[in-house]
């Protein structure tokens, strides 16, 4: 089958330079976009016009923008692929050297053409992508469910990206070890630790929970008891939405003996 223009025959889309500078630029504009810069902003940091990084932003991927337009394309090099390895295989890689001989063939190609098609084929060259993609930093929403979540409940990659993102933030370490104390205090309703936890709070000036910490000493008779029983405003809770769920479903269709009588005929079978 013929390959391509500039194409390796491993792959669907051109290497080079062109492919290089469309992932790094897709790899830039995307990076910035999901960090929730406009795109007048990211134009404005990259030097591209609106419209540019509107298309990049959109893509998938960078060789979603090329789609089509190199697929079952052959080139009128084609027929002189088996010389150019030969050339290149003793050494030959000069393109105007290159360049006359296929004219001397009767081979009808412009120079940039023979540029394009010989660049895959040249030993040593540089690889497509020589450069990793931008790695997307996680939003504040994404790390802030890794930190409130159950280290056994997290999924392996967002475990590691935690790690990885608390190994550079101190702040956030020392965030994350409070955190994870007061959910283990909740859930062993340990509410006689709440003083110590609230005291080491706030002497860390560096966890960011101090504005917290003091507005449970307000109330801290509350939110100990709160902490220390099994009882709750749960079930209260719940009555209240039942009764919120049944009048909207009934409103204009009954009175108020028939609500009320679903009301207790759904209390009962919640009972325990």
């Amino acid at each position: 089958m013929p390959t391509a223009v500039g194409q390796e025959s491993s792959g669907p889309y051109p290497a080079g330079k062109f492919l290089d500078r469309l992932r790094d630029t897709h790899a830039a504009v995307r990076a910035q976009v999901e960090q929730g810069l406009s795109l007048r902003e990211v134009a404005r940091r990259l030097g591209l016009g609106r419209n540019t990084v509107r298309k990049y932003a959109r893509a998938a991927s960078p060789e979603a923008m090329l789609h089509g337009q190199w697929q079952d394309r052959t080139s009128k090099l084609d027929r002189y692929r088996p010389y150019l390895e030969q050339r290149i295989a003793e050494g030959c890689t000069n393109l105007s050297i290159l360049h006359r001989e296929l004219q001397e063939r009767r081979a009808r190609c412009a120079y940039s053409t023979l540029r394009d098609y010989v660049h895959p084929l040249r030993p040593g060259r540089r690889p497509a992508a020589s450069r990793p993609p931008m790695a997307r930093p996680p939003s504040p929403r994404e790390a802030t469910r890794w930190i409130m979540s159950h280290p056994d409940h997290l999924r392996d990659d967002d475990r590691l990206r935690l790690k990885t993102l608390l190994a550079r933030s101190p702040e956030l370490t020392a965030t994350t070890a409070h955190v994870r104390t007061f959910a283990t205090l909740m859930t062993n309703r340990e509410g006689e630790r709440l003083r110590g936890w609230i005291a080491d709070v706030c002497a860390d000036q560096q966890c960011g929970l101090a504005s917290f910490a003091a507005g449970l000493i307000t109330d801290l008779d509350a939110v100990v008891f709160g902490m220390s029983t099994e009882w709750s405003s749960g079930p209260v809770e719940g009555r209240v939405n039942d009764l919120k769920a049944l009048k909207r479903s009934m409103f204009g269709r009954a009175k108020l003996p028939l609500l009320r009588k679903r009301l207790l005929l759904i209390a009962a079978s919640r009972r325990p």
